[in-house]
C-alpha cells in the first residue's frame, strides 16, 4: 500500500455529532468554539491509598491504545470534512501538591484550576491527567478529555479501564475489559441507519412536530457576537435533600422520570422570561441508542428540541402533563439533530440572533458505578457534588447549558454555564432562584392554577 492510500484509510466520515459541533466552527484557521482549548470534559476522583505514578502514567497510555476517539482529529475544510485517526501517543500525566489552605473547598478548588486550563484538539491524544496530591494516603485524579473526542459517559468509561489496566499492570496479567468498538464505526452505522424505516418515521414525526417552529431563546443582558474573547463561566447551585425527595415522589405518581418533572418547571420558567406558550427548548441526551457502542469512548450526545404548547393549561399538572407527553415522544423519535433540522430548517436559526441565547437543559444519567479500586492498595470515587462557581470554566459552543445530577440522598447539584460577555452572574443567580421557586410550587402543590396570561 502507497503511502497516500494508507492515508486514505485512515480517513473516516464524520458522525453526526461531529457535524453538529462543525456548524458551531465559524473559522477553521481558529482553535476557537468547539475546537477551542477549552471545550473539554473534566471529571475528578478522589484516591485513597498509595498510588504508583508510573503504572498509573502507562495505564493511561493502554487507554489511548484501547480508545481510537482519543488519538483522532477532524479536518474541517467546508468541502471535505472527516475524521482521522492517529497512531497511539502517551497522554501527559502531571503531578503536583494540592497545599493545605484550611479550606473545606479545596478538592474542588483544584477540579477549578483544573477545568480552567487548555487541551488541544489539533494535537492528540485528546486526553490529559492531573494527580493532585493531598496527603501520603490521599489524592485527587482528573481527567481532562476534549468534547470533540469524549463524552461525559465516556469520562466514566475511562477511569473504569484506567483502574483496571492499572491493576492487570500491577499483577502482571491482560486486562479483563470487554470488546469494544471503535467509534470511526459510529458514523457509518448512523448513516446505515438513516435509511431505515424507523428513521423515516421519525423523520415523519419530525416534520409535523415542529412545522414553523424555531427554538426559544432567553433574553440576555448583553448581545454579543461569539469570538475569540468568549469565555464560559459556571454558576453552581443545590436543590436541598426535601425538594428532590419530592421532585422524585411526584414523578412516581405521575408515571413520569425525575427529568420531565424538572422540565415541567423549566417550561414554566421559559414561559414566563420569554412571553410565550409555545415552548421549543433543547435538551442533550446521551445518543447512544445503539447498545453495540456501550463501551465506545467519544462524542454520542444528541442536541433533541422539545416542542411543548402550553396554551391552555390550567394547571401546573397540565403542564407536567403536556411535558411528560413531549418527553416519551422526542425519546422514541430520537435522531441526529442535523436530521431534525432537515424537516424544520428554521430551526437554528436562534442561534444567529443577537440578544438571545438558546439555553438547554440536561440531567445527568449515571449508567454505571463511578467507584471502584485502582490496584489493591487504592479506592477511587468521583467528586459529583460541586458547589463553587468559576470564572472560567469548560466551553460551551453557543448559548447556556443548565446541567442538573440528581442524587436522592444529598439533593440536586446543578449548574449553568454561559458566556460572561452576555449574562452577568446576578442574572444567571435570579434565574435559578426563579427555577427553585417554580418547581417547588410544582411539587408541593401540582394543582397550583396556571393562566395563559402569568405564562405571559
Amino acid at each position: 500500500m502507497s503511502e497516500v492510500d494508507e492515508a486514505a484509510s485512515r480517513r473516516y466520515p464524520l458522525s453526526h455529532t461531529q457535524e453538529f459541533l462543525c456548524g458551531f466552527d465559524d473559522n477553521v484557521d481558529a482553535d476557537e468554539g468547539p475546537f477551542g482549548p477549552r471545550y473539554h470534559n473534566v471529571r475528578g476522583w478522589r484516591l485513597l491509598g498509595s498510588v504508583d505514578i508510573d503504572l498509573l502514567r502507562a495505564a493511561l497510555g493502554d487507554v489511548v491504545t484501547r480508545h481510537e476517539a482519543l488519538r483522532t482529529v477532524i479536518n474541517r475544510p467546508s468541502t471535505d470534512r472527516y475524521q482521522e485517526v492517529r497512531p497511539p501517543s502517551p497522554p501527559g500525566l502531571e503531578v503536583v501538591d494540592v497545599p493545605e489552605t484550611g479550606s473545606e473547598h479545596r478538592v474542588e478548588e483544584f477540579l477549578g484550576v483544573v477545568e480552567a486550563g487548555t487541551i488541544s484538539a489539533v494535537h492528540p491524544p485528546l486526553l490529559r491527567a492531573v494527580l493532585g496530591r493531598l496527603s501520603d494516603e490521599e489524592s485527587l485524579f482528573v481527567l481532562v478529555g476534549h468534547h470533540i473526542g469524549t463524552d461525559g459517559w465516556s469520562m466514566r468509561l475511562l477511569m473504569r479501564d484506567i483502574a483496571e489496566y492499572y491493576g492487570a499492570r500491577a499483577e502482571g496479567r491482560e486486562a479483563r475489559l470487554p470488546e469494544v468498538r471503535q467509534y470511526r464505526e459510529f458514523g457509518v452505522a448512523q448513516r446505515e441507519a438513516s435509511s431505515s424505516p424507523a428513521h423515516e418515521r421519525a423523520r415523519a414525526y419530525w416534520r409535523d412536530k415542529l412545522r414553523d417552529a424555531r427554538l426559544l431563546g432567553l433574553p440576555a443582558d448583553a448581545a454579543v457576537v461569539p469570538g475569540p474573547d468568549k469565555v464560559t463561566s459556571t454558576f453552581r447551585f443545590v436543590l436541598d435533600p426535601g425538594l428532590t425527595d419530592a421532585t422524585v415522589r411526584l414523578a412516581r405518581s405521575s408515571r413520569a422520570s425525575a427529568f420531565m418533572v424538572l422540565q415541567t418547571a423549566y417550561n414554566v420558567l421559559v414561559a414566563r422570561r420569554t412571553s410565550a406558550t409555545d415552548i421549543v427548548v433543547p435538551t442533550i441526551t446521551s445518543g447512544r441508542l445503539d447498545e453495540r457502542f456501550e463501551e465506545t469512548v467519544g462524542p454520542f450526545f444528541n442536541f433533541l428540541p422539545l416542542r411543548t404548547d402550553l396554551e391552555g393549561c390550567v394547571t401546573l399538572r397540565d403542564v407536567l402533563q403536556r411535558t411528560r407527553a413531549t418527553c416519551i415522544e422526542a425519546q422514541v423519535n430520537d435522531i441526529p439533530f442535523a436530521h431534525l433540522v432537515g424537516e424544520a430548517p428554521e430551526l437554528p436559526s436562534t442561534f444567529a440572533t443577537p440578544g438571545v441565547a438558546v439555553s438547554a437543559l440536561q440531567v445527568f444519567q449515571h449508567p454505571f458505578g463511578a467507584d471502584g479500586e485502582l490496584g489493591a492498595t487504592a479506592k477511587y470515587a468521583e467528586v459529583r457534588h460541586r458547589v463553587l462557581g468559576q470564572a472560567i470554566s469548560s466551553d460551551i459552543p453557543n448559548g447556556m447549558l443548565w446541567t442538573l445530577d440528581v442524587d436522592a440522598e444529598h439533593g440536586i447539584f446543578g449548574s449553568v454555564k454561559y458566556d460572561r460577555q452576555e449574562f452577568r452572574e446576578d442574572t444567571v443567580a435570579g434565574l435559578v432562584e426563579e427555577f427553585r421557586a417554580i418547581l417547588s410550587t410544582v411539587v408541593t402543590d401540582a394543582d397550583t392554577p396556571l393562566s395563559v396570561e402569568e405564562a405571559r
